[in-house]
Parts: C-alpha cells; sequence; structure tokens
C-alpha cells in the first residue's frame, strides 16, 4: 500500500459515546495512490487506540458485530 497518509484527505465518519466513559470516533483516511483505510480510534480515558482497516476487514467485523448484537438483545 505504502505511501503517506494525506491528512488533508481524512474525514470523520462517527464519533459517539460507549459505555463506561469510552469514546469512538472513525474517520476515513485517503493515501497517495487512491487506496482508504477506516481509522477506528477508542478512547478510554486518557489511553487510546488507533485501528486501520482496509474494506475486506471492515466489512468482516461490522458482520461480526451485527450478528453479536442481533443475538445480545
Amino acid at each position: 500500500m505504502g505511501g503517506t497518509v494525506n491528512t488533508q484527505d481524512s474525514r470523520r465518519l462517527e464519533k459517539f459515546t460507549a459505555p463506561l466513559g469510552g469514546e469512538v470516533e472513525l474517520l476515513e483516511l485517503s493515501y497517495e495512490g487512491g487506496a482508504k483505510l477506516l481509522r477506528v480510534r477508542i478512547r478510554q480515558g486518557s489511553r487510546f487506540t488507533d485501528l486501520d482497516l482496509d474494506q475486506v476487514t471492515a466489512t468482516h467485523w461490522g458482520s461480526a458485530m451485527t450478528a453479536w448484537a442481533e443475538t445480545a438483545l
């Protein structure tokens, strides 16, 4: 994939509060050459984790989360 992140081409897709004071932010990152990734940023107090996902991984993760949410109701 190579290249550097072009921060002018990043855009926030969503930001919301999670239980127990957590915060989740979803950003679309555009790389030189046209590649796009989804950045999932999870904050808990002063700690945070960034995870960059490609389309295939984001689709798989989203499907797994939806399946869990449907059975947890």
